[in-house]
């Protein structure tokens, strides 16, 4: 984990062929909140790029480095404080040539907050 005690996993599951839901819940005492801003605490967007990937990581027990990015949308602002748990929805392809393709919509309560498609390489 990049950032020690960031989150933790409440359910991680296999929900269908390539298609895995994980449950998390967001420490909102963590000290990336208190600059990320003091008084009004919004989940940074690179947070939730590196959660996606650690999930990933830890779903094809590999390591990886993100290759690319496409279709990111951050659709609607995630308060830890309000929001602290999140669901994760990621659908995971292995390439032939060895690259992991991952599809995430993320959710706290029905809101979607993120939509992303990324590509990683194992390393």
């Amino acid at each position: 984990m990049l950032l020690k005690d960031f989150y933790t996993i409440s359910s991680l599951e296999n929900t269908a062929e390539s298609k895995y839901k994980a449950m998390i819940l967001i420490n909102e005492e963590h000290e990336v909140f208190k600059g990320h801003f003091p008084g009004n605490p919004i989940m940074p967007g690179v947070c939730m790029m590196q959660i996606i990937k650690e999930l990933t990581e830890q779903i094809t027990e590999s390591t990886l480095f993100l290759q690319s990015l496409s279709n990111v949308k951050f659709m609607a602002l995630i308060n830890p404080f309000q929001t602290p748990e999140l669901r994760l929805e990621l659908e995971i392809s292995t390439t032939e040539d060895n690259l992991v393709k991952v599809k995430n919509v993320s959710y706290f309560d029905e809101t979607v907050a993120l939509k992303l498609s990324s590509v990683y390489r194992k390393v």
